[in-house]
């Protein structure tokens, strides 16, 4: 038999072709005979460079004499808890049974095939910083790793326990595996509510895909999934059907860590699908308190930045809902001390979402309110978030007549304290009935500018600061004919006319320019078919404070005129009128009576140019 080629050309390849060989073989061989616990030392060594405590093992023997795929026998590991976490060990296995594969000891790497452990008492820490015991510290220790494909797993006499001070959650549970599948049992508390944990797989090693069922089950949580994982224990690759309820949302974000708020009482459902490092949500629907929400999300994660997107409908939402106990009672602490307002004290501050990005299209078919009928309908827009810098627009806000659009643009990038609030809205084809809440004995077509930009952690806050200007303007309605004869100070007229007779009400014009907040109220007209109102004052936020001389003239001969003007004080929301005193004297009166017995009552009002008035006010 010629073992070499008779080409010399050849003869060099074929014995490199078997000097090769006879390497592998060699490698192959010594794996198969190589006494394992030679290993030991370099394996203590490697595993406290790997927790940075010192880590030791009692013994380390192969179990079997000749095999390709060592069985390793580990006796007593003991992996030491980190100082702050504690005392006490990580980890204490009495016995771990492990089976190598080749491939990963020929390029260096330890991948377990089957695994059996006995005896072992586990106990994960983390802090309220988020440092984790099972981590260093740094982030050399936490690279992505696939999870190696086990192909028998049997665990006996095991616990694992769990104390997360950063989600206020712990739990306490027995762990088993064997030919009956994977099993945890145990009870614990998050955020303080009592739960019991059920964890169920199929027997580890079986063909195809591997299916489990996770619950956490308690009087004010419970969560439950049921799917299917590529692989035995392979979270990076799995699908899931998930339904929760939870008095707050905040207990379901304490054990998924979505970064969610609290809110009123919450019950939802979806399936779930992950390929490491993406996560994919769909059939998404639930209720909070009363509302109701349906969407989905896509949530991919690269060069360590989270991106959401979705799309987010409701049939009916009550924003008091997104809010818990303690912040509906902090609300309305503020309300009672401050008054109401007409500016809302939703926060938006941004601080703490540093490392998200999102674009989310809502759709919000009915608003509902705790305070019983209000003017906003309906809502649509979409949200887009990147690098801290928060835009909404488009945006649309339905009314019972009428719409509120434009945008609004959080910015707290750079470190910002306290983020920029940008504000461009715009309302038309609304009414006064409508924006009052409806009914109302003042109608007309109202429409309304605003462009604001401060800053603060919520709206109210960011106005109160805020540069810029605002403008209204009514037209075309009527009211009352004795408030339109008061609106020109004709005491005399407003005193006999009927109650049912109305006037025409021209216009309404208000425009004020801000800031830091406070604004030069000019003009102020109000302007009838029988009288001119006009005003010239200050509004400040976010008080809402408002104080604007009026005075009055009316555009006919008055019955009676009263000299003088009346102060426009209180809030937005809540105005006074005051008639200075020397107004209603017996004095100021008889002296009225005696101009409308000389005819010398003053000019009379002229319209205005209510058209002009509006389109300045309003562009």
């Amino acid at each position: 038999m010629r073992l070499l080629p008779a080409d010399r050309r050849l003869r060099w390849a074929a014995l490199a072709g078997y000097a090769f060989a006879g390497l592998a073989g060699a490698v192959l061989l010594t794996i198969a005979l190589f006494p394992i616990g030679l290993f030991k030392p370099a394996v203590e060594r490697a595993l406290t460079e790997r927790f940075g405590r010192p880590v030791t093992i009692a013994a380390l023997t192969r179990e079997d004499r000749f095999s390709l795929t060592p069985r390793v026998v580990v006796a007593d590991l003991t992996v030491p808890q980190p100082a702050w976490a504690g005392r006490g060990d990580l980890a204490r296995i009495r016995r771990a049974e492990l089976t190598l594969s080749t491939g990963p000891l020929l390029r260096g790497r330890i991948v377990p095939t089957a695994i059996r452990l006995v005896g072992a008492r586990i106990a994960l820490v983390r802090d309220r910083s988020g440092r984790e015991n099972w981590h260093r510290g740094d982030q050399s220790d936490r690279r992505s790793r696939h999870t190696p494909v086990i192909r028998r797993l049997e665990i006996a006499d095991s616990t694992l326990s769990y104390r997360d001070a950063k989600r206020d959650r712990q739990f306490a549970l027995k762990l088993r595996a064997g030919a009956e599948g994977l099993a945890m049992d145990g009870r614990g508390t998050v955020r303080g509510s009592p739960v019991a944990v059920r964890i169920r797989g199929a027997t580890v090693g079986r063909g195809g895909a591997w299916p489990f069922s996770a619950a956490i089950d308690g009087p004010e949580l419970a969560i439950s999934a049921k799917g299917t994982m590529a692989s035995p224990l392979d979270t990076d690759r799995l699908a899931m059907d998930v339904a929760a309820r939870a008095t707050n949302l905040k207990l379901i974000d304490a054990v998924i860590e979505a970064g969610l708020f609290d809110t009123q009482p919450v019950r939802l459902s979806a399936h779930v699908e992950r390929t490491r490092p993406d996560w994919r949500i769909t059939r998404l629907r639930g209720t909070v308190g009363r509302s109701s929400f349906a969407g989905r999300l896509d949530v991919t994660r690269r060069e360590g930045r989270t991106r959401v997107d979705g799309e987010v409908s409701s049939a009916a939402l009550d924003p008091d809902d997104l809010s818990g106990p303690e912040g509906l009672a902090r609300g309305a602490a503020i309300a009672r001390a401050v008054g109401l307002k007409l500016v809302p004290n939703t926060r938006v501050d941004l601080s703490k979402i540093g490392r998200t990005d999102a674009r989310l299209s809502f759709r919000i078919a009915r608003l509902l309110s705790r305070g019983g009928e209000s003017s906003l309908r309906s809502a649509t827009g979409v949200a887009t978030l990147d690098r801290q810098r928060l835009t909404v627009s488009p945006l649309r806000i339905a009314l019972t007549q009428g719409a509120i659009t434009g945008r609004m643009v959080v910015d707290q990038r750079g470190g910002a304290a306290k983020p920029s609030v940008s504000l461009d809205l715009r309302l038309t084809g609304s009414s006064i009935g409508a924006v009052a809440g409806g009914g109302g004995s003042i109608t007309g077509r109202l429409d309304a500018r605003g462009v604001l930009t401060g800053r603060g952690e919520t709206i109210r806050e960011a106005v109160g600061t805020a540069g810029g200007r605002i403008g209204l303007a009514a037209r075309d309605g009527s009211l009352p004919e004795r408030i339109a004869v008061a609106l020109g100070f004709d005491a005399g007229r407003a005193l006999f006319a009927s109650g049912d007779d109305r006037a025409g009400l021209r216009c309404v014009i208000f425009s004020a320019r801000l800031r830091g907040g406070r604004g030069r109220v000019s003009p102020l007209l109000v302007d009838t078919t029988q009288s001119r109102l006009e005003g010239a004052g200050t509004i400040a936020f976010p008080s809402e404070a408002v104080a604007v001389r009026l005075t009055g003239a009316p555009k006919r001969g008055a019955v009676l005129r009263l000299p003088g003007s009346a102060m426009l004080t209180g809030t937005i929301r809540e105005p006074h009128v005051a008639v200075p005193r020397e107004v209603r004297s017996v004095g100021n009166v008889f002296k009225a009576i005696g101009r409308a017995i000389t005819g010398r009552q003053g000019p009379a009002a002229v319209d205005a140019d209510c058209a002009g008035l509006a389109a300045g006010v309003l562009r």
